[in-house]
């Protein structure tokens, strides 16, 4: 465990722990911590990494801005969700039970959320789950994360829902009502972040210059379920269209995993109108999915970031956890593989009423106030809690 910030006798009235291990992790919870440590009379803070991505995370955290105070380190190449769960179970609790906090917040639905959220219940600090109430409606897709996000759920004392439907959802679940509040969604308090007077990298005018007045086809894939024969027949599918449109320009930011990275090179590197660059800081990507004229996607988190920009996605997913993207109309779900999702790219090729109208959709996942607000949820909770346990 790496050394970071002592703890001290406590000058605020609340001690506030946060776990996360991925980068969407922390691109969700940096509003939350900021709006934490903006009030430095009511929350003392910790910032936890397990080191689940940690060559990924680290970028990230420097770029938003985010204090590092521990690392737990349990990050290992080609580490099973079993592993990572042993390692943050044996490094966490000791460290919990060392900083004695008030509360922990977990986010999302990775194995360091589940793992962190476990600990939490095992020590009796009550645990905040932010993005809570998520569903897929199948345990075993996306996975681990749909079962990760159920059983938090099932620790978890401060629920934070980002809509409405999220919080139904928990309802029926049977979780207490009272202990679900819906504040948004912090992502899209991140995506006004990244783009607020934020001058263009020399990366991405260099891009912008490569791309010239071709239309910016933007992609990333790299969920486990994609993996194989479906992530071929898709790649397969963008370099088809690729070839024939010579007017749109492909740029993939490449997941490290190498089922990702050997598809890409082998199937989309050789073409003119195809980009393949290293992951990106999260400033140049949203500028990047700011400017796009289509994004193709997997990912939890562009689903929501796509709507925060009024951006057309074409989702290359069997379902989703967050049907109001779908709903909304942002979003289009492509399931199968190749075949379907040429089909949807000569659609919005042709220029279909679904491109032309998007942004002028809301969007379903808040108005970027969600790290202020679960902020003050979580200080109403805990006022609560401490109010009762004094009766």
């Amino acid at each position: 465990m790496a050394a970071g910030k002592s703890m001290h006798p406590r000058e605020a009235a609340y001690r506030v722990l946060t776990l996360f291990g991925t980068r969407p992790e922390i691109i969700k919870l940096a509003p939350v911590i900021r709006a934490l440590e903006a009030r430095p009379d009511v929350f003392e803070t910790l910032n936890v990494t397990s080191g689940q991505h940690a060559n990924i995370l680290a970028p990230f955290l420097g770029e938003l801005s985010i204090r590092l105070d521990r690392d737990l380190g349990v990050g290992r190449p080609g580490q099973t969700p079993n592993e990572i769960a042993q390692r943050v179970l044996e490094s966490f609790g000791p460290l919990v039970a060392e900083i004695g906090p008030d509360a922990i917040l977990v986010q999302g639905d990775t194995t360091t959320a589940f793992a962190g959220a476990l600990v939490g219940f095992h020590a009796g600090v009550p645990v905040g789950h932010v993005e809570a109430g998520l569903r897929s409606g199948n345990p075993e897709s996306p996975f681990p994360e749909e079962m990760n996000r159920r059983l938090i759920s099932r620790l978890t004392k401060f629920h934070f829902a980002a809509t409405s439907q999220n919080r139904e959802q928990l309802v029926a679940e049977g979780v207490d009502q009272e202990s679900v509040v819906v504040t948004g969604n912090p992502v899209v308090d991140s995506v006004h972040w990244a783009l607020a007077d934020r001058a263009r990298s020399p990366q991405v005018d260099d891009i912008l210059s490569w791309l010239g007045d071709r239309k910016m086809l933007l992609l990333t894939t790299h969920r486990r379920e994609s993996f194989g024969p479906v992530m071929e027949s898709r790649m397969c599918a963008l370099s088809e269209f690729a070839a024939e449109h010579d007017d749109v320009g492909l740029i993939f930011p490449v997941h490290p995993n190498p089922e990702v990275g050997e598809r890409a090179r082998r199937l989309l590197g050789s073409f003119e109108n195809v980009r393949l660059v290293d992951p990106l800081p999260y400033v140049d990507f949203m500028q990047l999915l700011a400017g796009s004229w289509l994004i193709v996607s997997d990912s939890g988190g562009i689903q929501e970031e796509a709507p925060s920009l009024g951006k057309p996605l074409l989702l290359i997913r069997e379902n989703t956890e967050r049907p109001e993207a779908i709903t909304s109309g942002v979003v289009r779900l492509v399931a199968g593989a190749g075949r379907e999702l040429r089909d949807e790219l000569e659609l919005a090729y042709g220029g279909s009423d679904w491109i032309r109208g998007v942004a002028e959709i809301p969007n379903p996942f808040g108005e970027g106030d969600a790290g202020p607000r679960i902020a003050e949820a979580l200080l109403r909770g805990l006022e609560s809690s401490r109010k009762a346990d004094s009766c």
